[in-house]
Formats: C-alpha cells, structure tokens, sequence
C-alpha cells in the first residue's frame, strides 16, 4: 500500500505542535505583561499636568464660585453625594453645626484629609468638591485611575472642621480657640472630633490642608509661594524617620506637577515642631502627614487657579499612594525644595519723592491691602505696611516712582446723593483734577462699591499719609503733573486707568 503524501507535511507539524505546547503558558504571560506595561505607560501618561486640568475641568464643582461660603451650602453638595461616599456626621461643633465626613474607596491603605480647620481657610475644601465629583464620575477617560485608586484606598474626607469659623469666615473657632493648636488639651469639640477620627481610622496618609497668607514668597524670590508645602517635624529635632520620609515622598511627587504648571512657585514651609498641632502629632503618632498651604496667585483674590491645583497635585497624590508611584522618589528631593519666605507685598513703590517743606528725600513705600469682613460682605482696606530701604522686598506690583513726587489728595467740594450717581468714568475724571474722594449723602443703597475713588459718609478730609499704618490715598507726580493715584492701595495709572479690581468700602 502506497504512503499518504500528505503525511510527510503533517507529521512535523503535529510533532511541532506538541513540542511549543509546553512554552504557551510562558507566551501568554509574555503578552499579558507587554498588555499591562502598555496599560502603565497609559495611566502614567494620565498623570501628566495636560490630563489633571483636564480631570478638573470636567469634575468642578459649578455650585462653589467664591471664597466665602458657610456650612449650609455645603450640606446639599455632600448629599448628593450620598450614592458614591458613605456619608457619616462625627459630631457637632460649638454652635451645634454637624460635622461630616466622607468615605471612599475599597482598597487596604487607609487615607484621610481634612480641611478647614481654620474657617477663613477655604480654598482645599473646595477642590475636595471638585474631587467628589471627579470619584463620583464614570466611564470616561479618566477611569484607570479612578479604579486605581478605589481598587488600593480607603479614603475619609472631613471638609469643614470648622463650620463656626466659616460662618463669620474668620481663623478660630466659636470659643475663640485656634483647632490647630489643640490637638492634646482638646478643649474644643471640634479637636476631640478629628483626633478621634484619627484614633478610630488609623490612617497610615494624612493631608492636613490650610492656606496661607498671600504675603509668602519662595526665599530669595520675587515668586510668590502659590502652593506651600511640608512633611511636619515629630520631635524638636526634626528628624526623619520612616513615617515622615512617606511624607516627603508624596511631597516630591506633587512638586513635579506643580514645577511643570508653576515653576519656581512652591515653597517649603517651616518644619519647627509644634507640639500642640494636628500636623505634628499624627505624624508623632504614625500617620505619614502632608501639610499643603495654599497661599498667592497674582490676579487670582477667591484663589480659583489655587483650587485647580490643590484639585491636581491631590489627585495626582492619592493615585501614586494607590499604586506606590511615590515609593520611587528621593527624600533628598523633598529637601531641594525651597523654603518660603514672606516678603511679599501688594504694593511696592520704590524712590518716592518726599518733600516735607524743610527736607527732600527717597522712600520705598511697602502697602498691603487687608480684607475686613463685615456683616453683608466685606472689602478692603489698603495700608502702609513698611517704609525706608525695601530692596528685600518683592510686589504683586512694583512702581519705580524714581522722580515722581508725593502729594495729598483733594476731597471734592459738592457730595452726591447716592452712590449710583458716581461711575467710573466719573470717578477717573475727578482723580485727573486732583480729588481722591467725594462725600455721599445717602448710602442706604449697599456699603460697598468698586469706584477707583474713596467714598466717605462719617469722615471729612481724606485719610492719608506715607507714613507706617497710615491709609495709602495720594497721587505721585512730576513736576505739576499727576501721574498716579494711590487709592486705598490700589495703584491706578491716570493715563492707562482701569476700571477693574476695586473692592471698596463707604467710609
């Protein structure tokens, strides 16, 4: 019987079936390992600042738009969240405000932030919004790394620790203390609340977040310190140990996105031990603790562009904790970071003229502008901070008044009735012939107005000077011409003016 042709073909090919068999298994890892460093490569490219924006910009919080805002607008946006977030109230405050937290996430590291512990300090709480709404989301492009941090965290947000201080937006609490300041006495219900947080959870992350006063800049900058950050000293020593070193981890993690959007823009904020202070103490009793401080950003006074970062470098925190990202970053780094300083300004005019009827001489002339908060709202109130050589000192803007002369400002001789007969064309015209402010007769209407102008009710002449504490309202000129006006510490050029940025009140 003559032999099948085709078996001289399929007789090695089963035979090299049979012999690769043996290798399919490792071939199949093989492409599953490729798959899942592709997968990586994708998620790491998430986290660029392009993809945080973008994560942001999807997920704000449109019901949050300012600064200032209490408890009860809060209380609808965290319901809503109900489905996502296991909702709990912790307890209550002084004046008998809950106090909520938030939970997310399956996975076995336990994370938790909290904020506004000072009530006037606002501006993380609203990116931890912007946060619940991004958690909250799905199926877009961003799900890899929400899964990736919900698969590896057990997250607990408390956004107001301190709803009695947001209330009247001020630092303290209802009896006046300082949270930050009484982690070991507890003498205020809202400390024994977040100590026992803390006590019950066991976190082994902490994010305390606070802002900072805008006046912070990078040492030795002109910069301000928009974002300000620290991993807390556990001993008078400061030193580092296992669980402070996760923290200066996370920090160096977050200093590469923000180098990337606000270079040279973050400081390192002073790690002196504070042994009555939440930060300090979780990272003395285990918790590996980031203290993030939002501070200035020029043209930016709710802090809005300082609530989209917060938003970014949390996010891009929680996903490097959740997939151990942070583990690859040097502590050395943490201590490259810069430390802040503050020796910011809102306004420095630099070689002003002064000419006091016996003598001329220069001065640099150092204004800042407070905010006062009043019953219906609030304003500003400018002042003259320093006087004499501030070489060492820095302005949101500077004005080289190098032959410029101070002079005082008029009060017009007629008032208005209300001050819905001013605008601000108006107002520039009265500055060009010399008046700094108008009397009004009935200001029922509000107490507040954005007029470049003071608007006086109780006062009489204007309050002025160029001395230290005194009101910044004067004009700076050449020869007999006004150039400038200083109004309240806004600076207005009366031949470029702008009829923008004033936050004024009737005096």
């Amino acid at each position: 019987m003559s032999e099948n042709p085709n078996k001289l073909f399929i007789d090695p090919f089963i035979h090299m079936i049979y012999s690769i068999r043996k290798y399919i298994p490792f071939v199949l890892l093989l492409l599953f390992m490729l798959a899942s460093c592709s997968e990586r490569q994708n998620i790491l490219q998430n986290l660029q600042p392009a993809t945080l924006n973008a994560a942001y910009e999807s997920s704000k919080e449109t019901a949050i738009t300012h600064r200032r805002f209490k408890h009860k607008d809060l209380q609808p946006l965290i319901e809503k969240h109900s489905g996502t977030f296991k909702i709990e109230e912790l307890g209550k405050s002084v004046q008998g405000r809950s106090i909520k937290q938030l939970e997310y996430g399956e996975g076995e590291t336990k994370v938790l932030l909290w904020s506004q512990m000072h009530g006037d300090e606002s501006t993380a709480t609203m990116a931890l919004f912007d946060l619940f709404n991004f958690l909250k989301a799905k199926n877009d492009s961003f799900n890899i790394i929400r899964n990736v941090i919900k698969e590896n965290l057990k997250i607990r947000f408390i956004p107001m620790i301190n709803p009695d201080g947001a209330e009247v937006f001020t630092r303290r609490n209802a009896y006046g203390i300082d949270l930050n300041r009484d982690a070991i006495k507890e003498v205020s219900p809202e400390a024994s609340i977040l100590k026992a947080a803390r006590e019950e959870f066991a976190p082994f992350f902490g994010f305390n977040l606070h802002d900072q006063q805008i006046y912070y800049n990078v040492e030795q900058t002109e910069k301000p310190a928009t974002i300000s950050v620290l991993a807390p000293a556990y001993n008078y020593k400061t030193e580092v140990n296992d669980v402070r070193a996760r923290a200066m981890q996370v920090i160096v993690g977050m200093n590469r996105i923000l180098q990337e959007v606000i270079p040279g823009q973050v400081g390192k904020y002073n790690d002196a031990f504070e042994p009555r202070a939440f930060g300090d103490n979780f990272q003395k009793w285990g918790t590996s603790t980031i203290l993030i401080e939002s501070g200035g950003y020029p043209n930016d006074p709710e802090k809005q562009y300082i609530r989209q970062l917060n938003f970014m470098i949390i996010l891009n925190a929680l996903y490097e904790i959740a997939h151990g990202d942070y583990n690859n970053y040097a502590v050395e780094d943490y201590f490259r970071i810069p430390d802040n300083d503050r020796k910011l300004m809102d306004l420095v005019l630099r070689n002003v003229t002064i000419n006091n009827g016996k003598n001329k001489y220069q001065l640099d002339l150092g204004i800042k502008r407070q905010n006062m908060e009043m019953d219906n709202g609030y304003a500003v109130r400018g002042q003259i901070d320093d006087v004499g050589d501030l070489s060492v000192y820095y302005g949101y803007k500077e004005l080289d008044a190098s032959g410029l002369e101070y002079v005082e400002g008029k009060l017009a001789d007629e008032a208005i009735e209300h001050i819905s007969d001013l605008n601000h064309e108006k107002a520039f015209e009265l500055l060009k012939e010399g008046f700094l402010g108008i009397k009004v007769k009935n200001n029922a209407e509000s107490p507040f107005h954005d007029l470049p102008l003071l608007v006086l009710r109780e006062m009489d002449s204007i309050p002025s000077g160029y001395k230290m504490g005194s009101n910044p309202n004067f004009f700076l000129k050449k020869n007999d011409e006004l150039l400038y006006a200083i109004v309240n510490g806004y600076l207005i050029n009366l031949n470029k003016p702008e009829a923008k940025g004033f936050k004024q009140h009737i005096w």
